[in-house]
C-alpha cells in the first residue's frame, strides 16, 4: 500500500492510498477517514459505496462526513467503484457499464470476468488490507451507500450479514434486475440468465431467504430517477412480506445529488454508531 494523500481533519486524518489488486488486476485507490480516538484502540468501521462515475473522491469532497465520524470515533472507509485503467475493458458508449461501474458483483462473463470482480475487492481483499494497516475494530463494521453504491450496501450486508451489525443507504438501486440503468450491466457482467442475478438484487435476495437486523433508507422525493431506476416501494415491500424491520424516509424536494447526500450524512452516521457502540471523543 502506498500513501497518495494525508491530511488533518477535525482531529482526524483524511488518507488517500493506492494498491495493486490481485482480484481486480489493477492499481486500486481508496480513502480513509481515521478519527482521533483511534489513537486510544481500534474504532468502528463504516464502509461507504459510491454510485455510477464516482470515484472514492467524490463522497470525500462532497461528502461531508468527517466532522461527525470524528465526534462519533468511526473509521470511514471509501473504495472506488470500478478497475481502472489502460488495459481495463470498458465500454465508451455507455456510462452505466465498464469504468465507474462495477455493480460491486464479480463477473463471470468475457470481456469483464479478469478485472471486474468488485464484490471480492470490496468483501475480502480490501478489508484484509484496511485490518492491517489501520487501527479498525472488524467486530463491529456498518456498510451504506448512494445508488449503485446503495445497492452494493443493501445485497452485501444481506449476504453477509454476520459481518455487519448496521446497513443504510441513500437512494439505492434495490431492484437492479427490474431497473432501465441497472439491468444492462447485471447482463454483461453476470450473463443472461437471470437467476444468477438474484445474489445481486436487494428485494429478490430478501424474497430468497436473506434476513438482516434492520434498514435505513433515505431517498430524495425530486430524484430524477426514482420511478425508473429506484423503486424504493419494492423494497418496501419485500422488507415488510418478510418482517425485516426498514426506516424509508421519503424527503421532499431533494434529488439524487450530493446536496442531498451530505444533507442526511450525519443521520446515517449516528444510525450506524448507535448500532456499532462508537465512543464519542
Amino acid at each position: 500500500m502506498k500513501t497518495v494523500s494525508e491530511s488533518k481533519a477535525h482531529g482526524g486524518v483524511q488518507g488517500v492510498y493506492a494498491h495493486d489488486a490481485a482480484t481486480t488486476g489493477c492499481e486500486m485507490t481508496f480513502a480513509a477517514y481515521v478519527p482521533p480516538q483511534a489513537a486510544d484502540g481500534p474504532c468502528p468501521v463504516v464502509w461507504y459505496l459510491s454510485g455510477l462515475t464516482c470515484t472514492h473522491q467524490n463522497v470525500m469532497d462532497k461528502g461531508e462526513y468527517r466532522r461527525m465520524a470524528a465526534e462519533l470515533g468511526m473509521v470511514v472507509i471509501c473504495p472506488d467503484t470500478s478497475p481502472r485503467g489502460e488495459t481495463i475493458h470498458d465500454e465508451k458508449e455507455d456510462w452505466k457499464i465498464g469504468t465507474g461501474a462495477g455493480f460491486y458483483v464479480d463477473a463471470t462473463q468475457e470481456p469483464w470476468v479478469s478485472n471486474y470482480r468488485m464484490y471480492s475487492y470490496i468483501t475480502d481483499e480490501l478489508p484484509k488490507l484496511v485490518a492491517g494497516q489501520f487501527p479498525v475494530d472488524m467486530d463491529r463494521q456498518g456498510i451504506f451507500g448512494h445508488s449503485m453504491g446503495g445497492h452494493g450496501a443493501l445485497t452485501i450486508a444481506l449476504n453477509l450479514p454476520d459481518r455487519f451489525r448496521s446497513c443504510s443507504a441513500f437512494a439505492p438501486i434495490v431492484s437492479p434486475s427490474t431497473a432501465d440503468w441497472a439491468s444492462n450491466a447485471l447482463s454483461a457482467y453476470l450473463g443472461p440468465d437471470k437467476s444468477a442475478w438474484r445474489a445481486h438484487d436487494a428485494c429478490a435476495l430478501v424474497e430468497d431467504g436473506h434476513r438482516f437486523d434492520e434498514f435505513l433508507i433515505d431517498q430524495g422525493e425530486a430524484d430524477q430517477f426514482l420511478e425508473e431506476g429506484l423503486k424504493p416501494w419494492l423494497f418496501e415491500e419485500a422488507c415488510r412480506k418478510s418482517g425485516i424491520p426498514l426506516t424509508l424516509r421519503m424527503q421532499p424536494g431533494y434529488d439524487h445529488s450530493y446536496n442531498f447526500i451530505s444533507t442526511f450524512m450525519d443521520d446515517h452516521l449516528r444510525w450506524h454508531a448507535s448500532k456499532l457502540g462508537a465512543q464519542t471523543g
